[in-house]
């Protein structure tokens, strides 16, 4: 970093905002360029006096031409400080005749632009060790960042400059200080470049499994055993912490633990809408009882998937519940009606946070009535004072339903069935208010992520209507977001499709295909999910392993790598995870090679830094189990042969001839042992689907055989509910007898599955003996 130069230059803006004049302008109604703009935050900017540019070309050649620094801001439509600064300052013709003499003023949303959110949100961290939205960056007019900060207020507040001034202040420094600023440029994009762009060697060695182990222990360390959850406050979902616990949790006490935790205080918490259903963004506070109220759609995607996975592991109602409301959100209030999913539902209402969602107690008493507001109020929060803004209560569930139904001696069904008409008024009062805008942009990447959950949750929960919703969702991205038959873009708004995609967008897109793929058995969505990961590494693949967040781009400074987990899992992470399972499902060996080459590629870095690369981790050991730790370069069949070698290893299988008296033939008794932690599927199967343990016989015929009964489990994969598997040792029995002239050969087919795989289905046999 350029700690000195970064120093001087602060010091100085400082001594010059004690003393700014203010300068008035002249404004006129007109609509500025954001007016031609489809991103629903960039039109919240249309009206402002503010001569305002998109990100592009257009605006970086005036910033040349008149030798202009730019000012970016950054933000997103439901960014609660965002519309604040708007109004505050954007609004001003005060403050906009100042922005417009002094700089070139660029917007950006940075969900239409995560490429150039990423380079100038480091940025702003290296300049102020802290980052936030709105950002707000001057750059020179090579697009170089100088200086750097998130909300200012309009005038000095809050231990903060006042805008106007710091517009002043800039400029004064652009004209007279300007190879001060210059310098300053060129340490800060020296230090975003070793930032963003280094890299460590790829490594000689695969990672293994104790990657996984690394980033647990450090998850181990930072958890929130009273209330779940990885940090004191605030407190965010984080599903790539929740994803690698699901994975690890069926062998690791410790793991499923802290994912049963979090989950329930989650659910139980002002995080999620008790209403409504669906999450908001994150909690204000360690107990998960008030947040920040912005809902978004990636958040209710991901952890629907979370959520389901693990009902369907655990077979927890509650969490059966959760998903099910979540689904009810997300139907209800961000499925477009033309296939896809809108984006996110903003956090204030005319001005105020929270606004729509929360309770004065003369508000709940009213839309109750005495005798259901003294019911429900230890039920849902209310019974002791209140505890946000202005006197009033988020809705939440101090303790677990089981609990509150255990303490009045009902069941938990019971309850809720005694619930849900009070909570029907609240909801009735609740959709009466006026609501929080809706960003009805349609991004490929979080649509992913939300049809992969609706698809999964369908599936687990026994709804196919979901499945049939997620794969309409599908649909309409594959159509909609790829026009002409070009490339995935990344949005769509009012018919058209925008800014070819990144490698968020594929890699959610495909793991959605996959998971419909999984849940609907149509080898549609299987060659949908190669086609895409086909154009994802012609566009996206860097040639050392793994790929670039964007395509080359003469507007962005760095083409970075995404590998650490933020809000969503880290792209890259998801890519080998995509890789590892096209090539098991295909038996492809270049799907294999390319996870296996971007393994090493990040192996030193995962193994130095496994507690922010947990979905690498997760990957690293999903590849060590399914293609045996270290691997080579292999032939084109070799994927399918090692996937075989471990199932034979899963499987062990000990055959005796004779044995059984009686009949024709010869008798036979087939032990197989299955490795903990993985089962086979019982015979009947419990779907079409299924792949049965079963015998059959070649120049034969099969007489007598018995089949042990199945073992009823929940599993992430698989039927609805339970299934009938077997585990641990079985014993298969029967008879052998020759029809043909040949000797008789006994075969025996299984497949393979753990809590979130399956090998493919193996073929042993025997003939019979002489």
């Amino acid at each position: 970093m350029c700690p000195n130069g970064r120093r001087l230059l602060v010091a100085l803006i400082g001594s010059m905002l004690a003393s700014q004049e203010s300068v008035m302008s002249e404004t006129s109604g007109r609509k500025n360029r954001l007016a031609q703009e489809s991103s629903p935050y960039l039109l919240l900017h249309q009206s402002n006096p503010v001569d305002w540019y998109p990100w592009g070309e257009e605006a970086i050649a005036r910033a040349r031409a008149e030798d202009k620094p730019i000012f970016l801001s950054v933000g997103y439509s439901t960014c609660y400080w965002c519309h604040v600064m708007e109004r505050e300052s954007f609004s001003d013709p005060e403050i906009a005749a100042l922005m417009n003499k002094t700089f070139i003023n660029v917007k950006v949303d940075r969900e239409e632009r995560p490429d150039l959110d990423e380079v100038y949100m480091a940025a702003t961290q290296l300049l102020t060790g802290q980052g936030g939205w709105p950002n707000s960056v001057f750059l020179t007019p090579d697009l170089e960042p100088f200086y750097a900060g998130t909300y200012f207020p309009p005038r000095e507040r809050y231990g903060r400059p006042g805008f106007g001034s710091l517009v002043i202040a800039l400029g004064d420094a652009w004209k007279n200080r300007r190879s001060q600023i210059e310098t300053q440029a060129e340490e800060v994009t020296g230090a975003l470049g070793r930032h963003l762009e280094e890299r460590l060697p790829p490594s000689d060695k695969l990672p293994g499994q104790g990657v996984a182990d690394a980033a647990l222990a450090s998850l181990s360390r930072r958890f929130d055993r009273e209330w779940g959850g990885f940090s004191q406050a605030p407190k965010f979902p984080t599903p790539s912490n929740l994803l690698l616990l699901h994975e690890l949790a069926g062998e690791n006490p410790e793991a499923a633990a802290m994912l049963a935790t979090t989950l329930d205080r989650m659910a139980r918490g002002g995080l999620f809408d008790h209403l409504g259903g669906g999450f908001h963004r994150y909690a204000t506070d360690r107990e998960w009882r008030v947040p920040h109220f912005e809902k978004m759609l990636y958040d209710n995607g991901l952890l629907l998937e979370v959520y389901a996975l693990e009902h369907a592991r655990t077979g927890d109602p509650e969490l059966a519940r959760v998903a099910r409301e979540t689904v009810t959100f997300l139907l209800a209030e961000l499925a477009a009606p033309e296939g896809g999913f809108r984006s996110a539902i903003d956090a204030e209402t005319n001005g105020k946070e929270g606004a729509y969602y929360v309770w004065a107690r003369a508000e709940l008493e009213a839309a109750l009535g005495p005798e259901d507001a003294a019911f429900l109020a230890p039920l849902l929060g209310f019974a002791g004072p209140p505890f946000f803004e202005d006197h009033h209560y988020v809705l939440h569930l101090p303790l677990p339903l089981a609990d509150l139904a255990t303490a009045r001696r009902m069941g938990r069904e019971q309850l809720l069935a005694e619930m849900l008409p009070a909570l029907a008024r609240l909801k009735a009062v609740r959709d009466g208010r006026p609501r929080p805008l809706v960003d009805d942009k349609v991004l490929a990447d979080w649509n992913g992520m939300a049809i992969a959950g609706l698809a999964r949750a369908g599936r687990v929960l026994g709804e196919p209507a979901w499945v049939a919703r997620a794969a309409a969702g599908a649909r309409f991205v594959l159509s909609a977001l790829r026009p002409a038959g070009g490339p995935l873009h990344h949005t769509w708004r009012q018919g058209q499709a925008r800014r070819e995609a990144f490698l968020s967008d594929y890699v959610h897109v495909v793991h959605a295909l996959l998971v419909l793929a999984e849940c609907e058995g149509s080898p549609e969505w299987l060659a949908k999910a190669r086609e895409l990961t086909d154009e994802q590494i012609r566009r996206l693949a860097d040639p050392e392993g793994g790929f670039y967040t964007a395509a080359a781009s003469r507007d962005l400074l760095f083409r970075t790598r995404e590998v650490f987990d933020g809000a969503t899992p880290a792209a890259n992470a998801l890519a080998v995870l995509n890789l590892i399972e096209l090539a098991q499902r295909t038996g492809e060996a270049s799907y294999r090679e390319r996870a296996e080459r971007a393994l090493r590629a990040f192996g030193l870095l995962l193994e130095r830094f496994p507690e922010g690369s947990r979905m690498l981790a997760l990957a690293a050991r999903r590849y060590a189990r399914a293609f045996g730790g270290e691997a080579t370069p292999v032939a084109a069949a070799a994927p399918v042969s090692a996937l075989e070698e471990e199932a034979r290893r899963v499987v062990s299988a000990s055959l005796e001839w004779g044995g059984v008296d009686g009949g024709d033939g010869i008798g036979f008794r087939l032990r197989l042992t299955v490795a903990p932690g993985w089962h086979v599927q019982a015979n009947p199967a419990s779907a079409d689907f299924l792949i049965p343990t079963r015998l059959e016989a070649a120049a034969g015929r099969l007489e007598g055989v018995t089949y042990p009964l199945g073992e009823a489990v929940r599993l992430a994969i698989g039927a609805e509910g339970a299934v009938q598997v077997y585990r641990g040792e079985l014993t298969l029995t029967g008879r052998l007898i020759a029809t043909g002239s040949g000797r008789p050969v006994l075969s025996l087919t299984y497949q393979p599955c753990d809590e979130g795989r399956c090998l493919p289905p193996v073929t042993s046999s025997w003939p019979a003996p002489e």
